[in-house]
């Protein structure tokens, strides 16, 4: 297996043009799949089976430790699907200052090591959250200080290096809902603080549309940037009742503000024709948020999805 896309026959978009570097694939997450380990949530053999099943031939890893973590196994048990894996997923709160290096350094290097075992060249790097996305409880306030915001810069670049050197993958960052990177403020501070050599996004169009963000705008201001894209869209009234209510993003996944496209904004079509001119090889990962769900309600979901995105040229 091989984390650089390969190519497709293009398919023509609604519009007639061809995504032929786009690669389309889906995520734990769009399974309801949050953690390691829940109650509430699907089998991983179920999550394997399903999402081939959908249509899909790329997978990301999800939280570590919900898939098999042993390298074999998980390549035995991908490939009997005809799946591939694009990414590893980590989290980390850099923001603190190099206190928290080593205990970042040793859940990232796990991760690492099994992305690249796994043939994926990339790791989505999530800030951590400054409320907590179970109990909604506040962690740490929403808006860091200058000095913060160094140590986020700095720590991200040495991760870059780190991981790349060690692990030969490159990070995507990922701007997220109640992180410290999530409006178009504070991405747009957070790429002009660090070396764009090293340090790049995963553009998720849901999360970027519930912080107000224009992913169209962003891929077209800062195609240099954008290494990696989560495919979401999130309902409008449902977002308007968030916004107003305040709403922490936990409950509001369960509030189902996190749709089923082409339900909700943005637009995918014009998101995935701009990365298209990017002229670059993209993934194009399907999440969309609803933790926790009926075990039987991704499935369909997942189908209708890929067939829509079909419907794009993706």
């Amino acid at each position: 297996m091989t984390g650089t896309p390969a190519p497709s026959p293009s398919t023509p978009s609604a519009s007639g043009a061809p995504l032929d570097r786009i690669r389309v694939g889906s995520a734990p997450d769009s399974w309801g799949v949050w953690f390691p380990d829940d109650p509430q949530q699907v089998p991983w053999q179920r999550f394997l089976d399903e999402v081939a099943q959908a249509g899909y031939s790329w997978i990301e890893l999800g939280p570590y430790g919900y898939l098999p973590t042993d390298p074999a196994r998980l390549t035995d048990e991908v490939t009997a699907r005809g799946l591939q894996v694009s990414a590893g997923t980590v989290f980390t709160s850099l923001h603190r200052g190099p206190d928290v290096w080593d205990e970042t350094w040793a859940h990232v290097s796990r991760v690492a090591e099994l992305t690249r075992a796994m043939g994926a060249a990339h790791l989505v790097v999530i800030p951590s959250f400054w409320r907590d996305d179970k109990t909604a409880e506040l962690i740490e306030p929403a808006e860091l200080t200058n000095e913060q915001w160094r140590h986020l810069a700095r720590g991200t670049e040495r991760l870059a290096r780190e991981v790349g050197e060690k692990y030969g993958l490159r990070i995507a960052v990922h701007p997220h809902a109640d992180t410290h990177i999530d409006t178009e403020e504070h991405v747009v501070r957070f790429l002009d603080a660090t070396d764009s050599d090293l340090v790049n996004l995963c553009l998720d169009t849901g999360h970027y549309a519930y912080c107000g963000g224009d992913s169209v705008e962003l891929i077209e201001r800062y195609g240099e940037r954008i290494d990696y894209l989560h495919l979401k869209q999130v309902d409008p009234e449902i977002l308007a009742d968030v916004v107003r209510e305040g709403t922490p993003f936990g409950p509001a996944v369960r509030q189902g503000v996190m749709c089923e496209p082409p339900r909700g904004v943005p637009e995918l079509e014009p998101v995935l024709t701009a990365a298209q001119n990017l002229g670059v090889d993209l993934f194009a990962i399907v999440e969309q948020d609803m933790y926790p769900c009926p075990p039987d309600q991704p499935f369909p979901i997942a189908e209708r999805t890929r067939r829509f995105l079909r419907g794009c040229g993706a």
